[in-house]
């Protein structure tokens, strides 16, 4: 009975004690994450790819009603020259069932090619392609992975539809923010958000982005083979590829305009 009668305060005095708060995550939990995401997109080999090719469905919508479709096959080369002024790489997008029109995106400029011509795509046009592409988290990893001034802040996890994932902020020094979505099995990317706010009207937008059915397109650098990208709870772009090659060689003058094209007027 004595031996109770000790045991007894002992047991009180536990149970009044605090318990010991869960430990808050680690100063740089953030910046893991992102190396990891790096690592499971292919490490250096990612951060060093040149060119991609992919071949795929377009789609874009308004108001989540389709407004277009056609065939792609999209040329993409990624520039390391410092001094070039804008967007970081040059595309060619070639459409249509016999691959007749195309966009050509450079890092300050854009035209939409036909047989009449090339036509400077308007302004607005421009930004958005401009805003979308340099706010893509796979565009932040290659481009600014180790930029000084990248503030990771780890914002905590959670269930996405039915994904786990892990929310991380990262802010660069314009205070220009993405707030991005890892997997927690594969490390992967799966969803991102961004906002901005048009000069003129004075209107706020958040744009969406989601990344699905991931595979390995070439020297072990994955890539979502389904994006898919929404402006302000609308559905405005889904791509569906069929096949992505990194690192393959493109056709030759792919980003020249076509000689003797007539440079057409822009229409705003």
């Amino acid at each position: 009975m004595r031996s109770r009668l000790l045991i007894l305060p002992f047991l009180f005095v536990t149970a009044l004690s605090p318990r010991p708060a869960s430990a808050p995550p680690p100063a740089n939990k953030a910046k893991e994450l992102v190396d990891q995401a790096v690592k499971a997109l292919g490490g250096d080999h990612f951060l060093n790819m040149h060119t991609r090719r992919t071949n795929a469905r377009i789609y874009s919508f308004f108001h989540d009603r389709m407004s277009g479709y056609d065939i792609a096959n999209i040329y993409t080369q990624y520039l390391d020259d410092k001094s070039i002024k804008g967007v970081q790489l040059r595309e060619r997008e070639v459409l249509g069932k016999h691959q007749d029109y195309s966009y050509l995106f450079l890092p300050d400029q854009g035209f939409d090619i036909t047989f009449r011509g090339a036509r400077p795509i308007p302004d607005d046009r421009w930004a958005n392609y401009s805003r979308s592409t340099t706010n893509d988290i796979l565009y932040w990893l290659r481009y600014r992975y180790d930029e000084p001034g990248m503030q990771y802040d780890y914002v905590g996890n959670q269930v996405l539809i039915t994904n786990h994932v892990e929310v991380v902020d990262i802010t660069d020094a314009n205070n220009n923010s993405v707030r991005v979505y890892f997997d927690y099995n594969t490390k992967l990317p799966v969803h991102q958000s961004f906002s901005w706010l048009d000069a003129e009207t004075k209107e706020h937008y958040d744009e969406v982005t989601d990344f699905d059915k991931w595979r390995d397109a070439g020297d072990g650098i994955m890539w979502p083979f389904t994006i898919e990208r929404q402006r302000n709870g609308y559905k405005i772009y889904q791509i569906f590829a069929n096949k992505v090659e990194i690192n393959a060689d493109l056709p030759a003058n792919i980003f020249d305009l076509p000689k003797g094209a007539e440079i057409l007027r822009k229409v705003n």
